[in-house]
């Protein structure tokens, strides 16, 4: 466990309570919460005794069936006995579970650079090796380069799309290019769609678990979180091949036994909602999103703001040598605005990673106006 980074998240967290007024651009959380549909489903999980005990490990049969529709009119991915849903307390339980179904000590697991830091860390807990592959200078996928990583200990590569912490959304086209060479090679293609309804510009999501012929190979992680502003409640859900579901329900049955049968029914309800909830959420975004995009734009010269056409990040390459973590721990103390440093996610040089999620269309010109600000002093 020494050998495991310390999640970021919390460090960041503790200079922004030892610093009160900070406008956090850290966190990746959205600033609503869920739709109504959600409390009275939980209204609902109280009027029977019942759902005070344990339910089964894969998920309330009601929410499962609730998400294999959902996942075939959303995602165009058909759920059955070849490939499974399992309820989990949050995407990175999915993740976790993964894993440790598939993998023994010592195992691969490739991952793009910049990395989600929580997979990074889940691969090293489970004592497997994690395998950098760079993406572009766009943040795009480099299928070739992956291939090439691929050796006889690799179990896995993983992808995030829309990404975190870059923003980017993968083409079908690339998405598809690494599933048929996880296919070709024996090994497992985890794609993690926590995002998948933030999208921007005319990108458009796609699952790879949707391509015929994916079932045996692909793993899909989904997330409540974000979508629908579920962040504490801890619902998440995974699709597996079916020949993993003994291994991933032994995993869970003794790490949780069932995600809280109350946040199930909190699911539930947000189901009933629907996608029409997370589109007017993501509406609203666009014009924090513009407003951030406009204000970073005083940073030129300063950095490069790559594309990012999805999720709510941008991953800021610094123009300059200095620490990251020293440039956030100042901009904290000296101008009252956090960021994420891009050490976290694995990359080299000075990185800032910029969530715009939480932000109203105020905080949003205060906020990053105080980073370009704050920026424009320190490194002039």
């Amino acid at each position: 466990m020494e050998a495991v980074q310390s999640p970021i998240i919390p460090v960041v967290a503790e200079l922004i309570r030892n610093n009160p007024g900070t406008i956090s651009l850290g966190q990746g959380v959205v600033a609503y919460g869920p739709p109504k549909q959600a409390a009275e489903q939980v209204n609902r999980f109280f009027e029977d005794s019942e759902n005070n005990k344990y339910k089964p490990v894969q998920g309330l049969p009601v929410l499962v069936e609730a998400l294999g529709a959902k996942l075939k009119v959303e995602n165009g991915i058909r759920v059955g006995a070849a490939n499974p849903i399992v309820v989990t307390a949050g995407g990175n339980m999915a993740f976790m579970n993964a894993i440790l179904a598939i993998t023994d000590p010592g195992d691969e697991i490739i991952l793009q650079t910049p990395y989600y830091f929580n997979h990074e860390m889940a691969v090293c807990i489970a004592s497997c090796r994690p395998v950098l592959v760079p993406t572009d200078a766009n943040y795009q996928l480099q299928p070739h380069a992956i291939a090439s990583a691929i050796t006889p200990r690799t179990r896995a590569v993983v992808t995030v799309s829309p990404n975190n912490p870059t923003g980017a959304v993968y083409s079908e086209a690339a998405l598809r290019e690494v599933n048929r060479i996880c296919a070709e090679r024996g090994v497992y293609h985890i794609h993690d769609e926590a995002y998948e309804n933030f999208t921007y510009e005319g990108a458009r999501h796609f699952s790879p678990a949707s391509v015929s012929g994916s079932e045996g190979h692909t793993i899909s992680l989904f997330s409540f979180s974000k979508a629908y502003g579920f962040a504490s409640w801890r619902v998440g859900y995974m699709v597996i091949p079916e020949h993993l579901l003994v291994a991933v329900k032994k995993i869970q049955d003794t790490n949780l036994i069932c995600a809280p049968v109350i946040s199930q029914y909190a699911a539930l309800g947000a189901l009933q909602a629907g996608a029409s909830y997370c589109k007017a959420k993501v509406s609203a975004l666009l014009d924090v999103r513009a407003i951030v995009l406009r204000t970073l734009a005083g940073l030129d010269g300063i950095c490069d703001v790559p594309r990012a056409d999805g999720a709510f990040y941008f991953l800021l390459r610094m123009h300059t040598k200095r620490d990251p973590m020293e440039l956030t721990e100042r901009l904290v103390r000296e101008h009252r605005v956090a960021v994420i440093p891009g050490t976290a996610f694995g990359m080299d040089g000075c990185y800032l990673r910029v969530s715009y999620g939480p932000l109203s269309k105020d905080s949003a010109a205060e906020g990053i106006g105080r980073l370009v600000s704050g920026l424009r002093k320190l490194l002039s």
